[in-house]
Parts: C-alpha cells; structure tokens; sequence
C-alpha cells in the first residue's frame, strides 16, 4: 500500500478521484451491512502507524467549522467572552457557519502541535472522519479529505480493496 507524501497526495487523490467517486455513488446505493465495522477497523489499522505530528497537512491547509459548543469550551479556557474569541480568530463562511479568519490554522504551533489540543473543535476531534457511523453518508466529504489527508487517502484505497462494489 502506498505511504503517499504531501507532494504525491494532490496528484494521487486527483488520479483516483473519478474511481473513488464513482465508487462512493455505488456505495451510496448499495451499503454493505458490514461497513461501519469495516471503517472502524480500516480507520484503527491506519492510525496505528500514522502520526499526525508528522503532517499537520489539515490545519495548515484547512480550517475547521466552529460550533457553539466549541466556541464556548474554548473562549471559557482562554478566560474570554464567547463574542471576543469570535471577534479575535473567526468570520463567518458562506454557508454561515464560524471558521477560522486564515490558515493555516492560528492555533498550530512550528512544531504542529495544537495550542488549544484538549479543548479543540470537534472537526478537528473528528477529522479526517473516516471512523464516522454511517460512512457512506459523508462520502462527499471524504472525497475532498483524501487529498488532504495521507491517512483518509490509505483508508479509502484500502476499503476500496476489502470492500470491493
């Protein structure tokens, strides 16, 4: 199985998208009753071996969505009003959901460690989601993170060949 580098990652998740794509649409249709498991174990095998330290490629290339629930955790442990921390690091997207003003990301040290690890947002908890119960339902979003991520591209390209469509 390949171990893709960043600089290899975009032309991989590129060579594999309409593949990867048109599998996700057949997974959609028809969801093997063992996929969450499968994911589960997929996911698991590859974090095993995968250091995110290594990488940081999510927070200094995207930025999460920031729920209230997150913004009040992590204005409260910088002992600021919800509306300030708003203020200081977010806007808000098109969608009108809260992001961060820039990334890379604000809180990413030199060293890719997270300033705010314990009380970070839940999409960054989460990410790359390839854990998520009823995978097949954020295929779209996994779509994208495969070029983002060499982890979420190594899970998919496995779950290609252990759940073959």
């Amino acid at each position: 199985m390949l171990k893709p580098n960043l600089n290899e990652l975009g032309k991989l998740a590129k060579d594999t998208h309409n593949e990867t794509k048109k599998y996700f649409d057949k997974l959609k249709k028809k969801t093997p009753k063992n996929l969450d498991y499968v994911m589960q174990d997929l996911h698991d095998a590859e974090f095993k071996k995968t250091n995110c330290l290594e990488c940081a490629n999510c927070c200094k290339t995207t930025g999460p969505l920031f729920t209230s629930a997150d913004i009040e955790r992590i204005s409260k442990s910088f002992r600021q009003k919800p509306q300030q921390f708003i203020d200081q690091y977010l806007r808000i997207d098109e969608d009108n959901d809260y992001v961060l003003k820039s990334v890379p990301c604000t809180f990413l040290d030199s060293d890719n460690k997270c300033f705010i690890y314990d009380v970070r947002p839940k999409a960054c908890r989460e990410f790359p989601h390839t854990d998520r119960k009823k995978f097949q339902q954020i295929s779209d979003l996994t779509l994208k993170n495969v070029a983002i991520c060499p982890a979420a591209f190594n899970i998919v390209e496995k779950m290609k060949e252990k759940l073959p469509l």
